[in-house]
Order: C-alpha cells, then sequence, then structure tokens
C-alpha cells in the first residue's frame, strides 16, 4: 500500500513539475483581424473581412474594404491575408479534464457509484490544468460541455472555455443540463470484427419504470413546501421550469421513441438526444417536440449488417434534411485525446451532403444553440465572446487546419503545448525543416 501511495505522490508531482502552460491574461488591447476569410457560423462568409474585438467582445464584422477608417482605432491589428477566421469549436458531451490518466483510478472523475446521481456536478472535478486539455485547442476546440458518466442518471454537466487557471475562472455556463442514459432494448455480444450474438434486455421496461417513479418522486417533491432539502429531488428542478436541458444518451429507434414520449409526459421543456444512430428514422417525432441531436461519432462503421456502409458519415445531411436542429460529439473510445479530431468528422460531413458552412455549423451554431449558449458562442456576430481562431486554411480539414492564432473572449491564447515542444526537438535533432 505505501509503494502504491508513493507511485501516486511522484505522478502528482511530475504533472505539476511539468505544467508550464499558462492561461492567457484578461484582454486589454482592442484587436483587428484583417483580411481573411470569415467563415461566421451562421451560415454566411465574407471573403475579405474586418473582425474586431474589444473587451472580450466582438464590436465588429464587415467587409474589410468598407472600414479602411476604422482601423486607427484598434490596437493591434492583424493582417490575415490568405487565412481563415471561424468561431471556436464546441465539444459537447465530453469528459475532458475528468480524467488524466486512464490507468490511475485516483485521476479519473468521471463517474459517481449510485444509479440516480442528477446532483452530480461534474464542474467541481474538472482539471483546468489536465495536460490532456492543453492540446485540445491547438485544433480549434476551445469549449466544451463536461459531462459525467454512468448510472442511469449520470448527473449534471457544465459548459467550459479550454484556458483556464480552474474550474470557476473556466466556466461559461454551469449546471446546464441532466444527462439520462436510457435502458438499452438490446446489447450485442463479440465486436464489429467478429460479431457475436444479441441479448435481449428483458428489463427494459422495469428499467423505464423506474425512471419515471424517478420522475413521479421528483416533480411531487417540488410540488410542495417541504423544511427539509433533498438534494437529488432538488437537482431536477431546472428540467421541470426549463432552465436545464435534459441530455438523453440513445441511439436505438424504440430507445428515443420510448424517451421522448415518457419525458413529454413529464412535460420536460427541453431535450436532446445525444448519440442518435437511429435519429433520422425518428424525424417526425423529434421535429414537433423540438428534439435536436448531439449525433454520435461520425468516424465510425455502421451499427447493422443491412445498414449503408457509409450511414454514419451521411446521418447529419439525413437529421438536417429533415429540419432538425443537429450538432456533433465525440464519446467513445480514446475520447479525450480524440477530441481533437471533431473539426475532421464535419469535414467528412461536409464530404458526404452537406455544404462546408452547414458541416461548420455542426460544431459552432448548432451546437451553440443545442446547449443554450447561443447567446455567447457559435458565431462571429456583434456582441457575442471574440472566441475565434486564424487557420492558414480550411480548419474541417487536416491538412490545412493550422492555426496561427486563437482567442478565447478576446484572450490570446497560447498555441504552444508538451506536444508540439516535443515535435521541434526532435524535429531539429533529425534536421527537418
Amino acid at each position: 500500500m505505501k509503494n502504491i501511495y508513493i507511485l501516486l505522490a511522484t505522478f502528482v508531482l511530475s504533472i505539476a513539475a511539468n505544467a508550464q502552460h499558462i492561461p492567457a491574461n484578461k484582454q486589454t488591447k482592442s484587436i483587428l483581424i484583417l483580411n481573411a476569410t470569415a467563415h461566421l457560423g451562421n451560415g454566411k462568409i465574407i471573403d475579405k473581412s474586418a473582425v474586431g474585438f474589444k473587451e472580450g467582445k466582438i464590436i465588429l464584422v464587415n467587409d474589410a474594404k468598407l472600414i479602411h477608417a476604422s482601423t486607427a482605432l484598434f490596437d493591434l491589428v492583424i493582417d490575415a491575408s490568405g487565412k481563415h477566421v471561424y468561431p471556436g469549436f464546441i465539444a459537447p458531451n465530453s469528459t475532458l479534464g475528468l480524467v488524466e490518466v486512464d490507468a490511475v483510478k485516483a485521476s479519473n472523475d468521471e463517474s459517481e457509484i449510485g444509479e440516480m446521481n442528477p446532483h452530480i456536478r461534474s464542474i467541481i472535478a474538472y482539471m483546468a490544468d489536465s495536460k490532456v486539455v492543453e492540446t485540445i485547442p491547438s485544433n480549434g476546440i476551445l469549449t466544451a460541455q463536461i459531462t459525467p458518466r454512468d448510472g442511469v442518471i449520470s448527473g449534471t454537466s457544465s459548459i467550459v472555455q479550454l484556458d483556464a487557471w480552474n474550474w470557476k475562472d473556466a466556466l461559461i455556463k454551469e449546471n446546464d443540463g441532466v444527462h439520462i442514459d436510457f435502458p438499452l432494448v438490446y446489447r450485442k455480444t463479440g465486436s464489429k470484427f467478429e460479431p457475436g450474438y444479441v441479448i435481449v434486455n428483458k428489463d427494459y421496461l422495469k428499467q423505464i419504470e423506474n425512471i419515471s417513479l424517478f420522475l413521479e418522486n421528483s416533480k411531487a417533491y417540488l410540488a410542495v413546501t417541504s423544511k427539509g432539502v433533498n438534494l437529488i429531488y432538488e437537482s431536477m428542478r431546472g428540467l421541470f421550469d426549463g432552465t436545464q436541458t435534459l441530455f438523453i444518451h440513445a441511439n436505438n429507434e424504440k430507445q428515443i421513441v420510448d424517451a421522448v414520449n415518457l419525458f413529454k409526459k413529464f412535460e420536460i421543456k427541453k431535450m436532446v438526444i445525444v448519440g442518435g444512430y437511429d435519429a433520422y428514422k425518428t424525424t417526425d417525432l423529434l421535429q414537433k417536440n423540438t428534439v435536436g441531436v448531439l449525433l454520435r461519432r461520425v468516424h465510425d462503421m455502421p451499427e447493422n449488417s443491412d445498414d449503408d456502409i457509409d450511414l454514419p458519415y451521411k446521418m447529419a445531411k439525413l437529421l438536417l434534411d429533415k429540419g432538425i436542429l443537429v450538432g456533433l460529439e465525440n464519446s467513445g473510445s480514446k475520447e479525450r485525446m480524440s477530441t481533437m479530431n471533431l473539426p475532421f468528422l464535419a469535414g467528412t460531413c461536409a464530404a458526404y451532403g452537406l455544404d462546408k458552412e452547414q458541416a461548420l455549423q455542426l460544431i459552432t451554431l448548432n451546437t451553440a444553440k443545442l446547449l443554450g449558449i447561443d447567446n455567447r458562442c457559435g458565431s462571429l456576430e456583434l456582441g457575442k465572446d471574440a472566441t475565434l481562431i486564424v487557420s492558414e486554411g480550411d480548419a474541417l480539414d487536416m491538412r490545412t487546419n493550422k492555426l496561427t492564432h486563437a482567442f478565447i473572449q478576446g484572450r490570446m491564447i497560447n498555441l504552444e503545448t508538451h506536444q508540439t515542444k516535443l515535435y521541434n526537438k526532435y524535429k531539429t535533432k533529425y534536421n527537418q525543416k
């Protein structure tokens, strides 16, 4: 036991010793980015743009030809000719900052014991100076929804920006929603490479009844004034009064239909499907109830033998064509480090039916709307946070996603990480240009 504590202490000290990334200071000088192609995130493009911001807020979005007299009003002018400006990308349903090293149990805070945990707040476990978090902005992801895992009701998520000293500095929206893993109708054994067989969940209806009973008890508790406080039921208040969103983690068609009908019965106002593999089969129900979808990782194989081979790639197109609000999420194997691939998921959607600006919206404005932060993030518009990136080329293409600048709330952040330091070190060693 003593040796284990020594190992853990050594691990923590090594992390602290290598923690060299320093969050940027608050914006003090006004900045103007000139002559870049601006992708506003709302479907519009300005070929030669002028994007200006001051005190963390965007104060100018225009054609550069129209504002030459205004350049003197800015303290710093960045000529971005030939480059591209985008709103910062948003990663929903993420466990960034909740797990540092999978093999070290003491660094894993993504889940809690128990089944009904709406009172578990992921934000207080968020490690802003995580070495993994440090690497993510280099591909343009500047905002994330930090989400707990496991149980039936996993807990409550919060939304953060990814350049902060601690979780309080990082907060954009606290306790934005409650996450429910809807019971599985069936599960498959084996793998996609060596399929096994299907096991039907015989307890499916009973598990739904348990959720229904919990909702009934929560609603009954909230309907009366009580001398004592039941923290678990109290944590459900936001779902019933509309101040929080219910995120339903479900993929199967029957799951989605049963979930929407169940929560509609309890008059829950805001619902979003997370995963949604079969969501394209339920578009009438989703549209009728104004339910959006955070679509599961699209770089994946089809689930069923009779699915189109390219179904995961074109799911976003199928849903958008039916009027469903769609964003992209990236949960799954190695999800924290592969968060960097989020813009390339959108790029794949662009290759399978969407135009580039529609694909961009999947990781900017659409996601911001689904998370309830579109008044601050998701597009380059007046009055919104100056959270944006400048890329040498198309940021949805892994070959040309090369950031030269990134700003969070107007702060120019440092894009150098321990990974780029190692890259530069060994590039020099082997005389690479």
